[in-house]
């Protein structure tokens, strides 16, 4: 199958390939950019960061070595990181002969990426502050609430970091979320002018396939990676976020057994995956799909 690809893909048209986490994006990619000469452009919001080289599931050394890749690994733990900082980078990316093979599973990035992005202000840290104070306080459906109708009627009122980002932008600007979201610039790399696949997994076979690489991950490395950044750790942090960093944290410091650090981090990855396909079969109607079975990930 992945012979059948490649004969589809001209040099100059990039691949945008995603993904849910364990899918096999990484192997498929690789076999990509070895076949081709193109250059592995990281699409993952934790793979950034420096401090999770295990736990992020980042490229292995000899992984590194059989192509170039780039965007991973470059954000200090407690730097400010986001779509937008991910799409100035990129953008040199594309101007590559051959054209990068961007992969990953945030799908805030490809949409950003295909769709554009609105020059939203970056909130002050005084904002961020009033604001986790106000949803601490008042709840998340209050938050909500407190929003103009359009930005309601556009966000997930139940995810709390798009509800608090929607009202730190309206405190800010003193404009709603949605009113800057109109004014989006052109996108960078229209979805047309890209080979754009994503990969489709069997969700019992994709858990499976997860609790397989937690625990590879505990063996190689995870723990220590997770002790390392303890005495920083702040969960406010958006490096924090990392799929089974907390649970590791409370195993540290006393608070859970391995095994049941293990066995939330594996449902935590459960849900996380059940997140990305829902965005992927939701925003990305138009994208190729590929059986993960089918390309032996």
């Amino acid at each position: 199958m992945i012979q059948d690809l490649l004969e589809t893909l001209p040099p100059a048209r990039p691949v945008l390939l995603a993904g849910p986490t364990a899918s096999g994006k990484s192997a498929l990619a690789l076999a990509v950019a070895e076949a081709q000469g193109r250059v592995v452009v990281n699409a993952d919001a934790l793979q950034v960061y420096d401090c999770w080289q295990v736990l992020s599931a980042r490229p292995a050394p000899d992984e590194l070595a059989r192509a170039e890749h780039a965007l991973y690994g470059h954000v200090a733990y407690d730097a400010a990181y986001s779509t937008g900082h991910w799409l100035r980078e990129v953008a040199p990316c594309l101007e590559r002969d051959p054209a990068p093979i961007i992969i990953g599973g945030t799908g805030l990035y490809f949409m950003a990426l295909t769709e554009g992005l609105a020059d939203i202000p970056a909130t002050r840290p005084e904002v961020r502050e009033a604001a986790s104070a106000h949803r601490a306080r008042v709840g998340l459906e209050t938050m909500a609430d407190d929003l103009d109708p359009a930005t309601r009627a556009r966000i997930d009122l139940n995810n709390p970091m798009r509800v608090q980002r929607a009202w730190e932008v309206q405190q800010q600007t003193g404009r709603g979320l949605a009113d800057w979201q109109a004014e989006t610039p052109p996108a960078l790399l229209p979805a047309d002018r890209a080979a754009c696949w994503q990969i489709a997994a069997d969700p019992v076979w994709l858990n499976a396939r997860i609790d397989r690489r937690f625990d590879a991950m505990m063996a190689h490395g995870a723990l220590d990676e997770v002790r390392a950044i303890l005495p920083v750790w702040d969960p406010a942090l958006p490096s924090a976020k990392a799929i089974g960093a907390p649970e590791l944290v409370a195993l540290l410091r006393g608070e859970i057994s391995e095994s049941d650090a293990v066995a939330r981090a594996r449902i935590a990855s459960h849900q996380y995956a059940k997140r990305q396909r829902t965005w992927f079969r939701r925003r990305m109607t138009g994208w190729q799909l590929l059986d993960a079975c089918a390309i032996g990930a």
